[in-house]
């Protein structure tokens, strides 16, 4: 009977609050759930390991030096370190495969061991980091003439993907959360890319959550606050609704980073949670009226699916994965520009019918989701890789035998 493949998986995030470590955290629960080996190695804020049924898990402290990539996030410069530690235990667990979610501390690491040990590696796209890398320069270089400095911002822009296609292209099978990112990476690497996308858990985020109506219509954002996440247009929104004569409604934001001491300057109808988990995050999201998700790098937006789940209508940019998720006139909107978010909060604000259907349509695609789904075809495709190597290794030991030995190939564990 074939067995499961082991994976070895290196996350760029596990801890932290973010879609990469949402998703992290889920595939370890999946791998729980159904007695799959796993081990589990990511960055954090100390040195621990642990073992839960099927899954080993090891979390390594980063220290200095290092450099700050989000709030309580940092590139680790010195995290091998761990080598001999992390070289120890995947020894003792035998990966069959191992997966990294990027080039992080922890990615880098996993891809380096792929290598050496000679196992064969998967590789999931979860943010879109040469986006990123140009809207990080954008403020170092305003002082460049407006031509000029578009021009650069496409450059780091174009260079930056270049170099991560490159990185990805050293991996047999590779995953994204959307069609675009699919073929991009299918496009740009020549390997093999398969849907890897995100469910939601159904149990916590409910709009049997939600505690009262009588309130100021309720617009929320959930997610880290930084530029990244086009953050910066919110103070914007919230001035065009007050000159467009709308008074009874407010912004709770849920999250932290750069952004916020702005947005808390510029922003007269705003409440700041904070970071929330669990029970009190689920109930914030079911209090809100309608979503509102600028942000134009989101690979996928998990924010969006647990808002649509907790029965809240979501308008999300046309760039980006959210708009893969909300379909436009049904379970919320896609905005084309600035205009059309602020033209689209009026439109929930005002119309209760409009609200109502998208409510219930939100609650119907929601209940379309799920991680087992998800996680099942990630192993789908680790079988195809398996097979496909074996296939190869066959193909290379099928030349000529001058003993007439019948050559032996290991078997893979396959999914």
């Amino acid at each position: 009977m074939n067995q499961p493949p082991r994976v070895a998986f290196f996350p760029d995030s596990y801890n932290e609050v973010d879609g990469v470590a949402n998703t992290a955290r889920h595939f370890v629960q999946h791998a729980q759930l159904h007695s799959l080996p796993m081990l589990v190695v990511h960055g954090g804020f100390q040195t621990r390991s642990w073992t839960e049924h099927t899954v080993t898990g090891m979390e390594l402290k980063r220290g200095r030096p290092s450099f700050r990539i989000d709030e309580k996030h940092d590139f680790d410069l010195w995290f091998w370190r761990h080598w001999n530690t992390v070289e120890a235990a995947l020894k003792k667990f035998r990966p069959d495969i191992i997966h990294i979610t990027g080039p992080s501390d922890a990615g880098l690491m996993g891809a380096l061991f792929a290598y050496k040990m000679g196992v064969p590696m998967a590789a999931s796209w979860h943010t879109n980091l040469h986006e990123y890398a140009a809207q990080r320069a954008e403020p170092l270089l305003r002082i460049l003439p407006e031509k000029m400095l578009a021009t650069l911002l496409r450059w780091i822009e174009a260079g930056s993907l270049n170099i991560l296609l490159l990185f990805y292209k050293a991996a047999g099978q590779l995953f994204a959360p959307n069609a675009e990112l699919i073929r991009l990476l299918g496009q740009g690497t020549g390997k093999p890319c398969s849907l890897m996308g995100r469910g939601v858990d159904l149990d916590l985020f409910s709009p049997n959550r939600r505690q009262s109506d009588a309130k100021p219509f309720t617009f929320g954002y959930v997610g880290r606050i930084t530029v990244e996440k086009n953050v910066q247009i919110l103070p914007r929104l919230e001035k065009a609704l007050l000159d467009a004569g709308h008074q009874n409604f407010r912004f709770v934001i849920v999250g932290q980073g750069a952004a916020s001491e702005h947005l808390h300057m510029t922003m007269r109808q705003a409440e700041f949670t904070g970071v929330l988990h669990g029970e009190a995050l689920a109930s914030a999201y079911a209090n809100m009226d309608a979503f509102v998700f600028p942000s134009e790098t989101d690979t996928f937006g998990n924010v969006v699916l647990e808002a649509l789940a907790s029965g809240v209508p979501a308008i999300v940019s046309n760039s980006g994965g959210p708009r893969f998720i909300v379909q436009d006139g049904v379970t919320g909107f896609v905005a084309r520009d600035e205009a059309a978010f602020a033209q689209h909060m009026i439109s929930l604000l005002t119309d209760a019918e409009l609200r109502r259907k998208m409510r219930t349509a939100a609650l119907t695609f929601a209940n379309t989701t799920s991680w087992d789904a998800v996680f099942n075809d990630v192993y789908r495709a680790y079988g195809r890789m398996l097979i496909e190597r074996h296939s190869q290794q066959v193909h290379a030991s099928s030349g000529p035998n001058i003993s007439g030995k019948t050559p032996s190939v290991k078997q893979p564990h396959r999914a």
